[in-house]
């Protein structure tokens, strides 16, 4: 069952065709990988049941659409059967083409709801100019989406958070609200009356920017929270572009990092008995291995330097 998730097996018209100019077969293996992300993502937290009528948030960005697209993908060949109802929350930005998403989902053939509410102005009038406005708008925005989920009798909310989102909010806790906190996956909403999922989970952002551009999705741009340059999140967003452009591969060695948390080698006492560790004399897994610098060493170094520490 789950394997349909995942379609890795090479159909005879694919075995067969003639070989695709180079800028077609990069795109047809982004497509691939896309897909075979977010099927493990759904497979691994059991996101998507039996049944599920799933609402999928439309903001006519490109992370969004993204999502929209790879599960109308996946919805074909799923061992399960579920419906999608794209969303979209029109918040009454100044110069907002309304009639963009409308055209762009009938089209689709996709079901869809457009939710009309002035949270642009309830915004700019409680807070105060040059100060942030997302964590108001975020709290707006999520009171009147679960709102719209019981109306169209939801069983899921899909978001399109990817894996530089999830990054980006474990560092801003850890730098700013002093805790090992990321963006989970799967998760009980607020109010406690539904589960939010992030199907995007394993996807770069860069391979959604690539696929928006393949696709020409109709990018509306957000001129709310957008222009605000100097935000925490686009603060930190530029520290992990620049780490992964220096050292390629560190992103993803980060993210593998959120799925192998090690509690005894932290320090809440919440989450491990510290107090009462006791001498076992039975060797542990859970050593003091942890200390051996060599193994950073041998992970950073070329090898010829690995070697010549060693002697």
């Amino acid at each position: 069952m789950s394997a349909v998730w995942i379609d890795e097996e090479v159909s005879l018209a694919e075995a067969t065709a003639k070989p695709e100019p180079k800028i077609e077969r990069e795109t047809h293996k982004l497509e691939k990988r896309l897909c075979r992300q977010v099927g493990q993502a759904i497979m691994d937290f059991n996101m998507i049941e039996e049944g599920d009528r799933v609402m999928v948030c439309v903001s006519g960005g490109k992370d969004s659409y993204g999502l929209l697209d790879i599960l109308l993908k996946l919805q074909a060949r799923a061992p399960v059967h579920f419906e999608l109802v794209a969303v979209n929350l029109d918040q009454k930005q100044p110069g907002f083409p309304a009639h963009i998403l409308p055209a762009y989902l009938k089209q689709l053939g996709v079901p869809y709801h457009i939710e009309t509410q002035d949270t642009y102005n309830i915004v700019k009038k409680v807070i105060p100019e040059g100060k942030t406005m997302c964590s108001l708008c975020s709290r707006l925005r999520r009171g009147i989406l679960y709102r719209v989920a019981d109306e169209l009798k939801i069983t899921k909310i899909a978001l399109g958070h990817h894996r530089d989102d999830m990054l980006q909010t474990f560092f801003l806790n850890m730098f700013f609200a002093g805790k090992l906190k990321g963006m989970p996956p799967k998760l009980v909403s607020d109010d406690g009356g539904h589960v939010v999922i992030r199907p995007l989970a394993n996807v770069a952002e860069k391979d959604l920017t690539r696929w928006a551009a393949h696709r020409q999705f109709p990018i509306i741009p957000c001129s709310l929270c957008g222009s605000q340059a100097n935000l925490q999140r686009q603060q930190i967003g530029n520290m992990l572009r620049e780490w992964e452009k220096q050292y390629p591969g560190r992103l993803k060695t980060m993210f593998t990092a959120l799925h192998n948390v090690v509690p005894s080698h932290l320090m809440d006492a919440k989450q491990h008995d510290f107090k009462n560790i006791k001498i076992t004399g039975v060797p542990s897994v859970d050593g003091d291995t942890a200390f051996d610098a060599q193994e950073f060493i041998s992970a950073a170094l070329p090898v010829s330097q690995v070697i010549d520490l060693q002697r």
